[in-house]
């Protein structure tokens, strides 16, 4: 009864770290691409290629169910696997719709038309690769009419987190946001849209200010999963067992996971 979360690297530790607490009976198998991380400054065909290589591992390792907690491989790569690529008995799932439906209070199948929502003017941070792919414009468009959004590329930042340089990735935190107010200087909401982003909620949440509501996909994607598990119980996959896999080093992944989590994290070698 597995489920699969994938991510380039740590980040989407922050989705499996709330999701476990919010289903504790679910095994969960853990994927990292640590070898290959970042996935934010490669190509669409890379990050494809990629994708589907972890993706079908934690298929081998009995998950049906598999959760790209990377916004990346989810901008860059799901939509391409959803037409092509997934077999009819998996389900691989991203994480930008249950930030959709929170920002447009609306659920992903209410297929009425665009619609006013109350907040206007939206900072997304992300990769470079998910703000090129304009992803998260093309799918609250669908959903949101007069929503005016400032993407602001985080380079670095990442890197600056997989490498546990916290000093570093404050700093270019506060540079990125910066930035993005130099182009939208009073945002009303900000989207983290990228996975590791969330270990560095406070400092954004400061930068920004106390009065622009943060949106964390680490928050709303656990609800979103146990929904769609009551509705599908079928995608428990046959595993049985919870266990982290990284194409990296496990010994240097399993101290920086540790430290990000603040309990032990051990990884496994692939």
């Amino acid at each position: 009864m597995a489920v699969g979360v994938f991510d380039s690297g740590l980040g989407g530790l922050t989705v499996l770290d709330a999701a476990v607490r919010r289903l504790p009976d679910v095994p969960f198998v853990y994927f990292a691409d640590s070898a290959h991380a970042p996935y934010g400054v490669r190509d669409a065909d890379d990050i494809y290629d990629l994708t589907t290589k972890a993706v079908s591992r934690l298929f081998d390792e009995g998950c049906d169910l598999v959760v790209l907690a990377c916004n990346t491989a989810s901008a860059a790569a799901l939509r391409r696997m959803q037409e092509n690529w997934i077999p009819r008995d998996k389900r691989v799932l991203g994480v930008f719709v249950p930030l959709i439906e929170a920002m447009t209070e609306r659920q992903w199948g209410d297929n009425s038309p665009p619609r006013e929502v109350a907040v206007n003017h939206v900072a997304l941070f992300a990769t470079p690769a998910t703000v090129s792919s304009r992803a998260f414009q093309r799918e609250l468009s669908f959903r949101a009419i007069g929503v005016d959004v400032e993407a602001q590329a985080c380079g670095g930042l990442v890197d600056a987190i997989e490498d546990g340089d916290m000093i570093l990735a404050e700093a270019l935190v506060r540079s990125h946001v910066d930035a993005l107010k130099r182009k939208m200087p009073r945002p009303q909401a900000a989207i983290l849209g990228c996975t590791h982003y969330p270990l560095m909620f406070d400092i954004f949440q400061d930068a920004l200010g106390a009065d622009v509501r943060l949106f964390s996909q680490a928050d709303l994607v656990p609800d979103s999963l146990a929904d769609y598990l009551d509705r599908h119980p079928n995608m428990l996959g046959s595993g049985t067992t919870s266990k982290f896999l990284t194409t990296g080093d496990p010994a240097r992944v399993s101290r920086h996971a540790t430290s990000f989590l603040r309990h032990q994290i051990i990884f496994e070698s692939v």
